[in-house]
């Protein structure tokens, strides 16, 4: 359960068998909510209009009474910043937070008349469908990217060294003990930032730096347009940064001398990633180093095939980045309405 949704390429299978003997208390359907209770506490998803979903033994059924409360209109409700906060106060537990099942039933929610709840969630709902068409087009169209260049590259032999066609650099982190060094207007990346991503465009982070915490640690601020790849624990997460970025220590960033080089080596370095992990050591955890990175060798296009590859490639990515920037826009226009409902 992730963001509110189901993330079906996560969740784990069982047996109709083992299905009907989990649910034959109450079988899941349409409409109803599920609610994580433990690790972690308060996401909630709405069951879509296929009954293969079954609760795990960490999350709680909520089948909301037609006569009191509209279904859509509850999940918004629940899943509100205010009412997100709520729950996470009730949990309880010194090693893992978790609710009771009491405290939730227990859980109070404003209820108006169905009539506004309907018009709530129906406002809500359209917005919601508008991000997951985006997100949808957006994941369509870098598929596309994706699959022009692996046609592309297969007439092209391999050449130049990373080293010899871009910059190749790393970052660093600020001390941690100086909060002086922190928390000013530099966003500053960390491998989370990378794998939270929904798409390859790095266009804000977690955490910020001050220009001090700049200079005090190993990572120059990049500009616009550099490749971004994580380079040790999760080796291989891929973006282009939309706004200057410092790093931390996790990266190995590539600046193409060639501008016209960047969708060319972003897709080139995306369908390397289980070469690259295959050049990385490390007694705790994997790294790619930048020296072997560096060495490694590319294929380059001649230029006509280059300038026709970047004329196709780079619109695409436009498209799918303003859909995805249109998203954060919806998100956080959904987001303040529920609060306000």
């Amino acid at each position: 359960m992730r963001d509110h949704r189901i993330n079906y390429a996560e969740a784990r299978r069982i047996s109709r068998e083992t299905f009907e003997a989990w649910t034959r208390r109450l079988s899941p359907r349409a409409g109803d909510l599920l609610f994580a209770r433990e690790a972690p506490v308060g996401p909630v998803v709405r069951l879509p209009d296929v009954a293969n979903v079954a609760p795990g033994q960490r999350t709680v059924l909520l089948r909301p009474d037609p006569d009191v409360v509209d279904s859509k209109f509850l999940y918004y409700a629940l899943t509100a910043p205010a009412a997100q906060a709520g729950l996470l106060v009730k949990a309880e537990g010194s090693t893992v937070h978790h609710l009771n099942v009491p405290d939730i039933r227990s859980f109070e929610v404003w209820v108006p008349s169905l009539r506004e709840q309907q018009a709530i969630a129906e406002i809500l709902g359209a917005l919601d469908d508008k991000i997951a068409a985006n997100t949808a087009l957006a994941a369509t169209v870098i598929q596309l990217a994706s699959t022009d260049f692996a046609a592309t590259v297969r007439h092209v032999a391999w050449g130049p060294r990373f080293e010899e066609i871009a910059d190749i650099s790393g970052g660093g982190t600020p001390s941690t003990k100086n909060p002086a060094l922190w928390d000013g207007d530099i966003w500053w990346a960390t491998p989370t930032d990378m794998t939270a991503l929904v798409g390859p465009y790095l266009e804000s982070t977690s955490r910020r730096i001050a220009p001090a915490g700049l200079a005090a640690c190993s990572s120059k601020l990049f500009e616009p347009g550099a490749i971004l790849m994580t380079s040790r624990a999760t080796i291989g997460a891929l973006a282009i940064n939309g706004v200057p970025t410092a790093l931390n220590q996790g990266f190995i960033a590539v600046e193409p001398h060639d501008p016209r080089l960047r969708w060319w080596l972003f897709h080139e370095m995306e369908s390397r990633v289980d070469e690259f992990i295959s050049w990385a050591n490390g007694a705790t955890f994997l790294e790619l180093s930048r020296g072997n990175f560096k060495r490694l060798p590319v294929r380059v296009p001649e230029e006509t095939v280059l300038i026709a590859f970047d004329s196709r490639i780079a619109p695409l990515h436009d498209a799918a980045r303003g859909a995805l920037a249109e998203n954060r826009t919806l998100a956080a226009t959904r987001d303040a309405r529920r609060a306000v409902a």
